[in-house]
């Protein structure tokens, strides 16, 4: 060997250069490979509706390709010749470089009306399958190769993998938070692919240090340790699958209460990725007992919480299941630290670890919304979590441990009561015996087995106690659950999609005899609330029948405002939905109001796109995703859309109603953007009752000329608002849920 070599070789066994080297790379691909994630998932957000299923689907995707990717790095590892090793994994890099930079495949298609999850994970197979399947084969092959540098930190090479989920979690972090801000989606794709370009480079020079070594060190001959067991590797992929799994569900449920967008997406991922640092530091920043001690109190919150739902405020609901799926993710992420291979095994732990979150992530993501009615997914996984702990007959700190118990299972009590009694609230004896059980799966958590059960029966209970008010059928689809249930009167049926109702229909009437005739409108679309007053406003402008778009149908309520003569189309993506308001046992709006209604079913981005330019009067923007109007559905594109389907003097009306987004300086900018101007509804109270079900609604109706809305211009109800130029514009390439989610927040915090 040249001196070059032996000089470089030295260099590998002890210095700090190739430490650097391979940390950076590690750290770079970290970067990357979780970056390009809520990313990429962004671009194909808006051809799926803004649905919370596409996030779950993506992650199946990401799972089922970083399994690949392990996989692949274990073959790899396998060739006795390592130059052949780099050389086909250099190859493969650069081939994955030269498709970018990143973007949705052309050509595709429009999502189908059924299989959408199969149609996605085609979709990003064909898009970003190869620069992803390159960068998830890095984080194994890299500390495999650090191993055979012979340096003196290779024998314990797992820092490496701390390090990755460092750059994991800082990618997550960066996103919604600083690039999703700053730049465009076609700026995005761009820096993501220099980093690309830049990660090739290092990968190469860390290869040709693991060349230059000469010998194999000890700790990887095939006589250095036994093979791992099946048992033990069975255990590996249990114990990943869990936090897995939980992810896709603890996502699903946050999103689909907020809004699908990056934000709610890498939170909880962000949240898994740190506990994987935090596992596999040199020295633990957690003891594994004291998140031992902790998993049961989260266990038992995690079953409050799902029991109270909505009647926990947004922010305490968000951190305590945040929180709780922490804990419980530390404690399954710390078992398989504590029961790590020796470096040998390491690839072959990787692909168990992969494996594991890939069927956890297929069972949540996949299976569930097909095999469940209800999220079922995720009392289901907690169940498991239980059974991942391991069994132990250390008794050491009894005392503290049993003081604790105590106390948790009587603030629970306590606060079950303080619920119970504050106004507006419906929580009763269930509730109680609900927290009981969940505080008394903590008295006997050290036994797997009973407190298993315990947990098992709790989470039943919380489930069960949803039919308290006349639950008569649940139905789920790729966008959500749906509920359909009677109020404990039995006056009222109500549709609700997540935790938001989307549609009400009285069933008796105030004699207390059986409601007959045409429906009653309720929720949002009673009589003299914003939207009725908006279509009642814009048709006497217009003095002929009107044609209308609705983009939502919802249980078809304003099938109900069609007037005689009249043309009105529905879009709506939700197959499920249509099959609700077409049932006249469910709800009998459409049936009785408007037998014949034109549905069209699919994403209204693209069906109105094939409408006829210039055709309709009003537009009337009625969409959910939950409390959330999809984001794709409010940009400046959207918006353009729109009103290239306006008839000359139109009108469209979005309604924005929602706890958690302030939506009217983002549709008042949109609408500025493509030249028409903005009146929002300012009257939100105005002819509420909320015991019958009439609801307090925020609207902007966007026109180019205020004579195209007739006495919405003139009237005291309404405000001509202006475009806050300090936002910026939502477009298909940028928008920004943090700053939306904030001022929602500063108003409430303000009106209170």
């Amino acid at each position: 060997m040249s001196r070059l070599s032996t000089d470089l070789s030295a260099i590998g066994r002890g210095g700090t250069l190739v430490l650097w080297l391979f940390t950076t790379a590690v750290l770079l691909s970290a970067l990357l490979l979780f970056g390009v994630q809520p990313m990429f998932a962004r671009m194909v957000l808006p051809q799926l509706g803004g649905s919370p299923s596409v996030w779950s689907v993506a992650m199946v995707f990401f799972q089922s390709m970083l399994l690949a990717g392990y996989a692949y790095a274990h073959l790899l590892t396998q060739m006795q010749r390592r130059w052949l090793a780099v050389a086909v994994h250099l190859s493969l890099m650069v081939g994955a470089a030269l498709m970018l930079p990143l973007s949705v495949a052309k050509g595709w298609g429009n999502p189908p009306a059924s299989g959408t999850a199969l149609w996605l994970l085609g979709l990003f197979t064909i898009s970003i399958g190869l620069p992803f399947f390159a960068l998830a084969a890095n984080n194994p092959l890299l500390q495999i190769w650090f191993v055979r540098t012979g340096h003196r930190d290779s024998n314990d090479p797992y820092f490496l993998y701390a390090a990755s989920n460092v750059g994991s979690f800082l990618a997550l972090l960066s996103y919604p938070l600083l690039l999703e801000p700053a730049f465009s989606l076609h700026t995005q794709g761009w820096l993501w692919s220099g980093g690309f370009v830049v990660l090739v480079l290092l990968i190469a020079g860390c290869a040709a240090r693991m060349l230059c070594s000469e010998t194999l060190p000890e700790h990887l001959t095939e006589t250095a340790v036994a093979k791992p067991s099946w048992l033990r590797i069975g255990r590996w992929v249990l114990l990943a699958a869990v936090p897995s799994g939980l992810l896709v569900a603890v996502t699903a449920h946050i999103s689909a209460d907020l809004t699908s967008a990056p934000l709610f997406w890498v939170m909880p991922l962000s949240l898994y990725l740190l506990t994987w640092v935090l596992v596999f530091q040199r020295k633990p920043t957690f003891s594994h007992q004291l998140v031992l001690l902790l998993q049961p109190f989260a266990v038992a919150w995690i079953a409050a919480l799902l029991y109270l739902g909505n009647r926990v405020p947004v922010l305490p609901g968000l951190a305590g299941h945040l929180l709780a799926f922490f804990i419980v993710a530390m404690s399954c992420h710390g078992e398989l630290a504590r029961n790590r291979p020796a470096p040998a095994d390491l690839t072959s732990f990787y692909v168990s670890l992969s494996f594991g979150g890939m069927l956890g992530g297929l069972f949540a993501g996949l299976l569930a919304p097909y095999i469940f009615s209800w999220i079922a997914e995720y009392p289901i996984l907690i169940t498991l979590a239980v059974l991942c702990r391991p069994k132990t007959s250390n008794r050491q700190n009894e005392r503290l441990f049993w003081l604790t118990t105590v106390g948790l299972a009587a603030a629970l009590i306590v606060s079950g009561y303080v619920l119970a009694n504050l106004p507006n609230v419906t929580a009763r004896q269930l509730d109680i015996s609900v927290l009981g059980l969940a505080a008394l799966s903590i008295l006997i958590m050290r036994d797997t087995r009973k407190s298993a059960v315990v947990v098992v029966l709790a989470l039943t209970t919380i489930h069960l106690s949803q039919t308290r008010e006349g639950h008569t059928d649940s139905m789920r689809s790729f966008f959500g659950v749906h509920r359909i249930y009677e109020t404990a009167d039995k006056r009222f049926r109500i549709l609700e999609h997540g935790s938001t109702i989307h549609g009400a229909q009285q069933l008796v009437a105030d004699d207390g005899k059986p409601w007959v005739g045409q429906p009653r409108l309720l929720t949002y679309y009673y009589d003299g609330g914003a939207i009725a007053a908006a279509i009642d406003a814009i048709r006497a402008s217009k003095a002929a029948p009107l044609r209308v778009a609705v983009i939502g149908l919802g249980a078809g309520a304003l099938a109900c405002r069609i007037a005689p003569e009249e043309t009105w189309r529905f879009f709506e993506i939700d197959p499920i939905v249509i099959e609700i308001a077409r049932d006249p046992n469910r709800f009998s709006f459409v049936s009785k109001c408007a037998p014949d209604l034109p549905i069209t079913l699919g994403d209204a981005r693209l069906t109105m796109s094939a409408e006829q330019a210039g055709f309709y009067d009003l537009i009337i923007v009625d969409a959910y995703s939950s409390d959330a109007i999809p984001v794709h559905l409010a940009t400046r594109e959207a918006m353009a859309i729109y009103k290239s389907k306006l008839a000359p003097h139109g009108a469209v009306v979005m309604h924005i109603s929602n706890r958690h987004l302030e939506l009217k300086s983002v549709v008042v900018n949109i609408a500025a953007a493509n030249g028409m101007q903005s009146w929002a509804w300012n009257d939100p109270l105005f002819g509420i009752n909320l015991g019958q079900m009439m609801y307090p609604s925020e609207v902007v109706v966007s026109a180019e000329q205020p004579e195209d809305i007739g006495s919405i211009a003139k009237s005291d109800r309404w405000t001509l608002t202006a475009p806050d130029t300090s936002k910026r514009v939502w477009t298909d390439n940028y928008s920004n849920i943090v700053g939306a989610f904030w001022r929602k927040l500063m108003l409430s915090t303000v009106h209170q």
